[in-house]
């Protein structure tokens, strides 16, 4: 608490509403301290930022670029003032921890990671929409909300550039964390969306792979390294989906031009988290049955053609070709409908029976009836009887 960085104005409320509780974290511009609204009773992160050197007109930019966003994935702003000390915005609070963090302490996993990658862009795609490059996009400024689902918040536009508005920065000074500036910007040229997908890029290849494609050389070296290009994940990760890597890839392509908008790379690697479909499966198959289950059914087709043969040369009324008809029709029937070859089987003989007597048709008919119905579930066996 002793910490410049935590300094406090000497009136118990700043802007006479917000209530600070306790430090969140500080840095070189400032710090930010848990602050309860005293006016909704709400409880916010309060960032403090001295009027020193760049750091109030930064202050003064990230706030005025938190008012133009309404989106999910970008840290809210609630209000924003300053004295003749200090600069404050009033962010909603979110628990949780940076993609920093997570990464450093193995937390993230790959479909985390690819997440949280993906809900990154989409801010970033609002932003881009609304002609704001947050120019500063890297782990430390993403923070990951506690919980079981991925959900991020994008943090600190105070390096962003907007359509209308002159840079922070004198000529020749690039303005963002050197590991994760784009190719083009250390080049000279201006930043744009491209530049924030590159940002993404570096953060999600050292997501994935637990290294940074340009760390391990001297700082003096470090531009000429970007520059060059980063290694592909491949030689770090060759078990991740082809489609995966590809896409991280494209987000450092050396050429801006060449890189996907925020909002397409948002959806590739969102395709990347999805199974791949294999093929649809045929409408229908022919499934080949156990040999005993063929023998089974040929044998059963065989008695269907005998039993009806039989029952309807009994007594004489069919001409002899319909007799054969009626055999084959009992057994073709018993090898895709077993229920339907044993009926036919069983009522062949009514008509000859009729032909004798109507009585004896009736007899026989409800006598087929009562084996039709005890053979239901096993034509065969009814078959047999």
């Amino acid at each position: 608490m002793s910490s410049p960085a935590f300094a406090l104005p000497e009136r118990p409320l700043v802007l006479d509403r917000y209530r600070p509780l306790r430090p969140l974290g500080s840095g070189g511009t400032g710090s930010v301290w848990l602050a309860r609204d005293e006016q909704t009773g709400l409880e916010v992160a309060l960032k403090i930022v001295p009027r020193e050197g760049k750091s109030a007109l930064r202050a003064e930019r990230e706030a005025e670029a938190a008012a133009r966003l309404r989106h999910q994935r970008c840290l809210r702003a609630y209000g924003f003032g300053g004295d003749s000390g200090h600069v404050y915005i009033a962010y909603e609070y979110v628990a949780g921890l940076t993609m920093r963090e997570a990464i450093r302490t193995g937390r993230l996993r790959d479909r985390e990671a690819v997440e949280a990658a993906a809900q990154v862009l989409d801010g970033l795609a609002h932003a881009h929409a609304r002609g704001i490059v947050h120019r500063d996009v890297k782990p430390s400024n993403v923070l990951l909300e506690d919980g079981d689902a991925v959900s991020v918040r994008l943090l600190d536009f105070g390096l962003a550039q907007f359509d209308e508005a002159d840079t922070l920065t004198a000529m020749g000074d690039v303005p963002g964390t050197l590991a994760y500036i784009s190719p083009e910007r250390l080049g000279g040229a201006e930043a744009t969306p491209a530049s924030d997908v590159w940002g993404v890029g570096v953060m999600l290849w050292e997501a994935l792979s637990g290294g940074h494609p340009f760390w391990g050389v001297p700082i003096g070296s470090m531009t000429a390294t970007i520059q060059a290009g980063a290694a592909p994940l491949r030689q770090q990760r060759p078990d991740l989906p082809d489609r995966l890597l590809a896409a991280v890839d494209r987000a450092l392509h050396l050429d801006p031009r060449k890189r996907p908008t925020a909002a397409k790379l948002a959806a590739e690697l969102r395709e990347c988290l999805r199974p791949r479909r294999r093929g649809k499966p045929p409408r229908s198959r022919v499934v080949a049955l156990p040999r005993e289950l063929q023998l089974g059914r040929l044998a059963g087709a065989g008695l269907a053609v005998a039993a009806t043969i039989g029952g309807a040369a009994l007594l004489p009324f069919y001409p002899p070709g319909l007799v054969v008809g009626l055999g084959l029709l009992a057994g073709v029937l018993s090898l895709v409908a077993p229920r339907a070859g044993l009926a036919v089987a069983l009522f062949a003989p009514v008509f000859p029976f009729g032909n004798l007597a109507l009585g004896a048709a009736l007899a026989y008919a409800a006598v087929a009836m009562a084996l039709l119905v005890a053979g239901w579930r096993d034509p065969r066996a009814g078959l047999a009887s």
